[in-house]
């Protein structure tokens, strides 16, 4: 994938880095909060090369897979720093937005970025009390004990984690925002605290901060409200030390007279009232919301679950309704992806199925999701009965979890407890029954959509303008040979590879020209009967920015099949030490039947190479 390319068409088809107010990704997802969500161009964006979808909720979504660290790392250096100071027209949205949508990006640009620091620490202490039960490790000795505080670290000051990334999301002073919150857990504070102690003649409840979300949250939008108000007011002069004081001395003692003890009982409650739900519905709960995971995650929905997972935790130690439930629905979609992959004839599909079952066991499952699952209603349905039988079992078992972190393969020690010993049991038991319910189900369910001698006959009814012509004179090979990704996993699209010979790309069929690359290296093109067909010339070639390469064409041209479209220079592409290969993709695949016809090993621009067809005719 070229990471710097797709970061590049990325940010302009969100609007551009002046449209948006806050950025960050998590485990397959860049995550824009826009300030006007009208100038995001989704359509555009879902046709970028390495965008697997689009999703526009609170935050626009646009899900990359297993390389979005590398995208996300792109985009972020093509954004820049904002000026120190500056009050940009990030930090006012130009448009009316409703609230449920303002208070779930909130929440999710808080919360979202604890979870690495969080899900580390927790493996971290139940892999030791794994290895403490089997006798790897003296469970009294100081090696132990040090490891378990190091891994308690991140829970421990939580207070101060949230303080951050609260600050970061409403854009004032981190540090500031940071010492404010941690005056809350000084040492001497929580002595003072458990002594009885009063500010300005009233009584401070005695409350322990440490483990507390909500009100480190209370106290930095305090804090971001009096940064604001006392940086418009206070003189330049005084203002890096003014500011922050009186911010300060007024955030604290608020804090600790009303808002902590508020946040603190705001967290409290909403672990009891989820816990009361539990009690009252019990097991139905966990399978229903295991079942809808698939849409939930598709939507990105599912992040909305997070903060309810971390107070819950820090409220009592675990949590026992969003966990358990991902662990049957994470590890029904490995199951399905499974069964199409020994299912399928299609060579294309079983390598996606299996390399998205893997991710999907180790509890990352939108490659699944994208890739197979949403692509096939029998597999989305095969997907929801497993996650609904195993959400069942771990319901009525009452599974519990002690880490907040993905449940898959690897996090299974999330289920240890020494209070619980079966409780690891039970959670080994629901994982394997959601991997075999799903897997039996889409084995089933799920077939190939066309048998031997139908295809035969298709072949024989097509009409002209569905043949595709080799774009390139050259070598055809196999579109799972191509060395990217990107292209050899059809996550682009179905098609066709060739090793060009000559340095010309002509129209495979007729159609009209939709997308020019500014590099010139890549164009698209849309045919009569519908198909979106993307052209890319070589391997990374973005990186040379246009050289040897001449479009024949521009955006809104009408072109006939055998027309000249690009010309480029395969010889020095190739000194340049590019790939060369030429890449035809149906990008608007799930509305078309595509099927390759010539395996020749040499082809010119006169041989029919594949042919596309509508679906249902």
């Amino acid at each position: 994938m070229e990471y710097k390319h797709v970061a590049i068409e990325v940010l302009k088809y969100v609007g551009g880095k002046e449209n948006v107010s806050y950025f960050e990704h998590c485990s397959t997802r860049l995550r824009f909060s826009l300030i006007d969500n009208s100038k995001a161009d989704v359509e555009k964006l879902q046709k970028v090369p390495g965008v697997l979808a689009v999703k526009m909720q609170a935050q626009c979504q646009v899900v990359i897979g297993n390389e979005v660290v590398e995208v996300y790392d792109e985009v972020k250096k093509l954004m820049g720093d904002p000026p120190a100071g500056s009050e940009g027209p990030s930090n006012k949205p130009k448009q009316k937005q409703k609230i449920g949508s303002i208070l779930l990006d909130f929440l999710v640009g808080v919360f979202q970025p604890l979870v690495p620091a969080i899900a580390g620490g927790g493996v971290l202490k139940s892999l030791l009390l794994l290895l403490s039960v089997i006798g790897l490790i003296d469970k009294e000795g100081q090696t132990y004990q040090i490891l378990n505080l190091i891994g308690d670290a991140p829970l421990f000051f939580l207070p101060l984690l949230v303080a951050v990334t609260t600050a970061n999301k409403l854009k004032v002073n981190s540090l500031v925002a940071l010492s404010a919150v941690s005056a809350l857990l000084l040492p001497k504070m929580v002595d003072m605290l458990s002594e009885g102690a009063k500010l300005f003649g009233f009584g401070l409840q005695n409350i322990e901060y440490a483990y507390q979300v909500f009100p480190a949250i209370l106290t930095v939008l305090l804090y971001s409200q009096l940064e604001k108000f006392f940086t418009k007011i206070s003189p330049k002069a005084i203002r890096i030390f003014f500011v922050p004081m009186m911010a300060l001395v007024i955030t604290v003692p608020i804090s600790l007279l009303l808002l902590g003890p508020f946040g603190y009982t705001l967290g409290e409650g909403f672990a009891k009232v989820i816990l009361a739900v539990f009690d009252s519905v019990g097991w139905i709960a966990v399978a229903i919301l295991a079942a809808v995971l698939p849409f939930m995650v598709a939507t990105g929905m599912h992040k909305a679950m997070i903060p309810y997972a971390l107070s819950s935790y820090s409220a009592t130690g675990k949590e026992i309704l969003y966990l358990p439930a991902s662990l049957a629905h994470n590890i029904a979609e490995s199951g399905a992806c499974f069964a199409v992959a020994i299912r399928t004839k299609d060579k294309f599909l079983k390598s996606t199925a299996i390399s998205a079952g893997i991710s999907a066991l180790f509890g990352i499952t939108e490659p699944a999701l994208y890739g197979v699952t949403l692509q096939n209603k029998k597999v989305l349905t095969s997907v929801v009965i497993g996650a609904f039988v195993g959400g069942t079992f771990v319901g009525i078992i009452g599974l519990e979890a002690f880490v907040i972190v993905g449940p898959g393969l690897a996090s299974m020690s999330m289920f240890i407890s020494e209070e619980l010993p079966r409780n690891i049991i039970y959670a080994i038991i629901g994982l394997v029954i959601s991997f075999i319910v799903s897997f039996i189900a889409a084995f089933i369910l799920v077939k190939e959509k066309k048998e031997d001698k139908e295809q035969e006959a298709f072949m024989n009814s097509i009409d002209t303008d569905k043949e595709f012509k080799s774009p390139v004179v050259g070598q055809v090979i196999p579109l799972s040979e191509v060395k990217d990704d990107v292209f050899s996993t059809k996550v682009m699209g179905d098609g066709i590879a060739v090793i060009p010979s000559k340095g010309e790309l002509y129209a495979p069929v007729d159609g009209t020209i939709k997308m020019v690359f500014d590099t010139n290296h890549a164009l698209g093109m849309e045919t009569k009967n519908g198909a979106e067909v993307l052209f890319h010339v070589g391997l990374d070639t973005v990186q040379l920015g246009g050289k040897y390469f001449e479009p024949q064409v521009k955006v809104g041209d009408e072109v006939k099949a055998g027309d000249l479209l690009l010309k480029f220079d395969v010889k020095k592409i190739v000194e340049e030490g590019f790939d060369p290969v030429t890449v035809g993709v149906v990008t608007n695949k799930d509305k078309y039947h595509i099927k390759v016809t010539n395996q020749k090993e040499h082809v010119d621009n006169e041989d029919t190479l594949m042919v596309v067809t509508e679906l249902g005719e």
